[in-house]
């Protein structure tokens, strides 16, 4: 079925609708009358074929089909903006652009280790960074909306998804908690951590495994109080002192700072591994080959 020609001013109030969540706040950004963004949504969606967005109470929210066309306008406009940048530019100071894909259940303390050496490149990157699952950021890297993910674990054999792992080493892996817990579970350690309250990663979590089987090589059996897909959420129910929690071992000092908590033992033979994912076997983007470099021939693990 043959569509029309998109219209990008169409696309364009959509996606500002979208962001403000009202046609008058979207209006009043962008200077033109009510009626007018009103009726070039209508048009969005009889030329679309679909109801891209709906009330929901007083804001207007994407429909399912909004969602896909946001992503789609997010890049559009992403791109239109780099654009108009690099042609303002000199060549000599033109920045390079770097979008990159993290894995929900890589730390952001550490997302921000592997990317520093693209940081550190003589010329200017742009960085612009998307957190989601695994697979939707697989299938966006296959759709060259990525130029590089970033995780926790490898990306499997897949006969329509032409990808490939980039190992960035291994991060020996601690129990971490409050000053009281360590107090408490500190002393002989790892024996004290039968019955001890723990938070930890939900089961598909490929950290998760090593833990449960270094537990249950040492017939440990924790309480495990809690299990979190995100692992900002995990630290912080650790820094209110509801268990102690896993981390790696070179973000003690960050994990001092911002969580109020130190290390209570380490887990020997327990380390997380990172990947950067990449389409190309050879990277070419001088900022991912920057970060494998950098991090994949090295084991930082302690």
């Amino acid at each position: 079925m043959k569509h029309a020609a998109l219209n990008y001013r169409h696309l364009h109030y959509f996606w500002v609708v979208a962001q403000e969540g009202s046609v008058t706040r979207a209006a009043e950004r962008l200077g033109v009358a009510v009626q007018t963004i009103s009726a070039q949504l209508a048009l969005l969606d009889q030329a679309l074929g679909k109801t891209l967005l709906a009330p929901q109470g007083r804001r207007l929210v994407p429909t399912e089909a909004g969602r896909l066309a946001l992503g789609y306008a997010d890049q559009i406009f992403l791109l239109g903006e780099q654009m108009a940048d690099a042609l303002a530019q000199g060549e000599a100071d033109r920045s390079l652009s770097l979008v990159v894909g993290l894995a929900d259940a890589l730390p952001k303390l550490i997302a921000y280790r592997l990317l520093e050496p693209a940081l550190r490149l003589p010329e200017r990157v742009r960085l612009v960074c998307h957190e989601g699952g695994f697979d939707a950021l697989l299938a966006d890297l296959a759709l060259h909306k990525l130029d590089v993910v970033l995780t926790d674990r490898p990306a499997g054999t897949h006969a329509s998804l032409r990808v490939y792992n980039h190992p960035l080493g291994d991060y020996g892996i601690g129990l971490f908690g409050t000053a009281a817990l360590a107090a408490r579970y500190g002393p002989n350690f790892p024996a004290s951590l039968d019955g001890a309250p723990l938070l930890l990663p939900i089961r598909s979590n490929a950290l998760r495994g090593r833990i449960d089987q270094w537990l249950a090589a040492n017939r440990i059996r924790p309480d495990i109080v809690g299990e979190f897909a995100d692992s900002a959420l995990l630290k912080t129910f650790g820094r209110s002192g509801l268990g102690l929690f896993p981390a790696p071992l070179v973000l003690e000092t960050e994990i001092a700072a911002q969580f109020d908590a130190v290390k209570v033992g380490e887990l020997p033979a327990v380390a997380e591994q990172y990947f950067a994912i990449s389409n190309e076997r050879r990277i070419r983007h001088p900022a991912v080959e920057a970060i494998r470099t950098a991090l994949g021939s090295t084991q930082i693990a302690r």
